[in-house]
């Protein structure tokens, strides 16, 4: 860690420590948001050239993806160093240019901390690995072989195969839920926590605001080495691993997910509690139990201020009685808690494509959901081009980049879909992302869609989406409210939100065929103006288009 650990040298944002509450986040990837220096790769000052854009979105804040030095195996999530930058992406100086400008506009900035493993190039892996007494030799996770030479026990990584990886030095094996070269550290060791909090420290030193926490569910393993148990067929799901990945095979209680997490995740929040508005939004992945996972992640204000599963990220369609479940079951599970939802992000097929391609108008059922999305209760997770209705880029297999997809093509075919440039200008070179050749091909489809093409269009994505967050800013009930589900049928789903004396009634239709929603037999119905949709209220109903939606009052 370097040692010069400083406060920003710049002015903060008022301190609103409830500034995480129902806010919307949108997350940069680095590599695919702006290239400044022509290297193909986006970088720091490329997003910092570009915050004015999301700045004029409308939201709270952004996450960006790791920028940190890194060999790059999984493209930034496995750190060689936590406390620097990537020459890639730029420097230090960078970064804190970035977090300037993102508080002159009055963004937040959440940063990926990538804390359960790090890459095998990290000279805390290199002094574990080099024998069994060093100062470091329990940093890590390492087990000896059975009598026959085979892994400690049957753990799976997520990217296919065994976790566990034979050191010929050590001749242990250690343990790697990822890629080999992630090798996974031991949080049973308090000096492990203490090394982490200190980086964490760093960052919140540097003027961040926040931490979007990877994998947090796997920060624990049980010290037993327990095999997992098997899952039956008809329990196993694709909601964090791919269909064709034996990963789903298992019930993963003892190698994640673990009850010892809670007493690092306290001092986590501890540390975060030292300043003045600091927040953590944390991954859950967990097929079977993501909800219990995320109650008691977030329950009190003791943990993190919110966390997100796969519920929304799975390839299962949305529909209307699956929203109501999963917000009901969140409810009933952590009537405490605090989710952040997301339809979209940098390891998930982009919503309109896995969602909406067969949907006859795609724009406007996006606008729909976009709309369900920031009007549910929780934090907002958008991902860059998802204003714009990027879909899932189609990549031969030449093109691609993530070990991931290289693994299980092709059946499936990895990340690098949904990670491709962003689109800012049709008629430029790679749509204005790069002028040189980008790290991964700009899909030809995506420039009817770029920033430019759709700016001051009305009828738009991107026009839809920053009318609907002014709105939403403009009804605190939206963000920070309680949610009661109301009688609907079919594809509708409505709800109220509710916080002091405000109430908001939000009907939406799913489906392209127009739909009512009755909301109370002869209830009088006041409309809200400014979303965009243009359904129409009677006496205790309201009237849907296809894929409308309705907001408005109890008169």
């Amino acid at each position: 860690m370097q040692a010069a650990q400083r406060k920003a040298e710049f002015p903060m944002p008022a301190v609103d420590r409830d500034w995480w509450r129902g806010c919307v986040i949108y997350q940069i990837y680095p590599r695919s948001f702006q290239d400044s220096n022509g290297d193909g790769i986006g970088d720091l000052k490329g997003i910092t050239s570009r915050l004015g854009y999301v700045a004029s979105l409308g939201v709270d804040a952004v996450w960006i993806s790791p920028f940190f030095k890194s060999p790059m195996k999984d493209f930034g999530y496995d750190v060689s160093d936590y406390c620097d930058v990537d020459p890639m992406f730029g420097t230090l100086a960078d970064f804190d240019a970035l977090v300037a400008e993102a508080h002159r506009l009055g963004l937040k900035v959440m940063i990926d901390e990538v804390l359960s493993h790090t890459a095998d190039v990290h000279p805390w892996f290199q002094e574990s690995r080099s024998s069994r007494s060093n100062p470091k030799a329990d940093w890590y996770v390492w087990a000896d072989a059975k009598p026959d030479g085979t892994p400690p026990n049957n753990w799976l990584s997520i990217f296919g195969g065994s976790a566990w990886q034979w050191d010929t030095r050590r001749q242990q094996y250690y343990l790697h839920n990822f890629l080999a070269e992630q090798p996974d550290l031991n949080f049973h060791n308090p000096q492990v926590q203490d090394a982490l909090l200190e980086v964490t420290r760093f960052w919140l030193e540097r003027g961040v605001d926040g931490f979007r926490l990877d994998t947090i569910n796997f920060y624990f393993h049980s010290q037993g080495l327990e095999d997992n148990p098997a899952l039956p067929p008809d329990q196993r799901n694709d909601q964090t691993a791919p269909a064709v990945n034996p990963y789903n095979y298992q019930d993963h209680i003892y190698d994640k997910s673990r009850p010892e997490n809670l007493g690092f995740l306290e001092r986590f929040r501890a540390l975060l509690d030292e300043y003045p508005a600091a927040a953590a939004v944390g991954e859950v992945g967990d097929s079977q139990r993501g909800l219990e996972v995320v109650a008691a992640y977030t329950q009190g204000d003791r943990r993190v201020h919110m966390c997100y599963a796969f519920d929304f990220l799975a390839p299962e369609k949305i529909s209307a009685p699956k929203v109501r479940r999963v917000l009901q079951d969140f409810g009933r599970a952590a009537a405490e808690g605090w989710s952040c939802w997301a339809f979209s992000n940098h390891d998930v097929m982009r919503h309109a494509s896995r969602w909406a391609a067969g949907e006859p108008d795609p724009t406007a059922y996006l606008k729909v959901l976009s709309a369900l999305l920031m009007s549910l209760r929780g934090s907002v997770c958008l991902y860059q081009g998802e204003e714009l209705g990027l879909t899932e880029a189609n990549l031969s297999f030449e093109d691609l980049q993530d070990p991931y997809g290289i693994r299980f093509w092709p059946e499936f075919k990895g990340r690098d879909g949904c990670r491709t440039p962003m689109v800012w200008n049709a008629a430029e070179r790679n749509g204005g992302f790069s002028a040189a050749r980008p790290w991964l091909p700009v899909p030809p489809e995506h420039l009817a869609m770029a920033v430019d093409r759709q700016e001051g269009d009305e009828a738009s994505l991107l026009e839809h989406y920053r009318r609907f967050l002014a709105f939403r800013r403009a009804h605190p009930a939206l963000a920070k409210g309680d949610i009661e589900f109301l009688p609907s049928d079919g594809d509708t789903v409505a709800f109220t939100r509710r916080q002091g004396n405000e109430q908001i009634v939000c009907a939406f239709n799913l489906v392209s065929s127009p739909a009512t929603v009755q909301l109370g037999a002869g209830r009088a119905l006041q409309p809200l103006g400014g979303h965009g949709f243009s359904s129409q209220s009677g006496a205790g109903a309201v009237r849907l288009d296809g894929y409308g939606a309705w907001f408005g009052r109890f008169a």
